[in-house]
């Protein structure tokens, strides 16, 4: 067993309650066989490592992590403050950023206000201990395209971070690609959107989201199916991520208009021009 591998089942192993009824085997107690660098490679568009921005105050967080991410023959640069995540950003100009929210300075949620002025658009994952529901949607709502609370698995970061990837522009499908249903129109372009002439401003996952529905439109989409082709992961079946970006999708597509989001019942959402 190598050293990340033994790291990674110490990192991802919780606590476990048991009855006195309740033997622990031998089996119970085996660290889990990590995959990670097991999957296909993936490049930046030129050929050149994926850049990552990993920004965390904890240092036996950051080099388990780093090892764990050279695995997927990636470059990684670590901060561990705001004002060097900051300078690193401007420095480097990552394809993806992994940022915690407790910061000895600046907190996570105003260096993720900072990126979003940039010119080009950074995939963020929030990696961090706040792990309550209001936590995690005022980093969803302030513009983080996912989220992950600590104690985590090494395998599911990796495999998330892969999914923004494959959704950023690095690796997105012909860039003049238009799409329109009724009056909504998209451009991949300029990752513009507009619903009768009327900007509309999305984040990352938010107009990756919309992107698949108008490339299906009048089509009934399961929450299964837009999680492996939008998330290009399972989240471990917590369909809810799809309800609720489906919620910030309405508020900001359907507000104050005839709606084109609607639920199928016992399916899960279809867009459609208005009637």
């Amino acid at each position: 067993m190598n050293f990340v591998t033994f790291a990674y089942a110490r990192w991802t192993m919780k606590p476990m309650t048991r009855t006195s009824a309740t033997p622990v085997t031998a089996r119970d107690q085996r660290p889990r066989q990590a995959i990670l660098g097991q999957l296909p490679k993936i490049y930046r568009a030129d050929g050149s490592p994926i850049r990552v921005l990993l920004v965390d105050d904890e240092p036996a967080l950051t080099n388990l992590v780093k090892m764990a991410l050279h695995y997927e023959g990636w470059s990684i640069d670590v901060a561990h403050n705001g004002e060097e995540a900051i300078a690193k950003f401007n420095e480097t100009g990552p394809d993806v950023l992994v940022l915690d929210i407790m910061l000895p300075d600046i907190d996570g949620l105003q260096i993720l206000e900072r990126v979003r002025e940039s010119e080009a658009y950074t995939p963020i994952l929030f990696l961090t201990a706040r792990d309550s529901v209001m936590d995690r949607i005022a980093g969803l709502t302030a513009g983080a395209d996912d989220y992950m609370t600590k104690p985590f698995s090494l395998e599911e970061l990796v495999a998330r971070l892969r999914g923004l990837l494959r959704r950023s522009s690095q690796t997105a499908p012909p860039a003049d690609e238009v799409l329109k249903v009724g009056d909504l129109v998209l451009d991949c372009a300029t990752r513009e959107v507009t619903r009768a002439g009327e900007p509309i401003a999305l984040t990352g996952t938010e107009f990756d989201l919309l992107r698949y529905l108008m490339r299906n439109p009048r089509r009934a989409l399961s929450r299964a199916e837009i999680l492996e082709r939008v998330w290009n992961y399972g989240f471990g079946g917590r369909s809810s991520i799809v309800d609720l970006y489906i919620s910030y999708l309405r508020k900001k597509i359907d507000a104050r208009r005839e709606p084109m989001i609607h639920t199928v019942r016992g399916v899960g959402y279809m867009l459609r021009p208005p009637q």
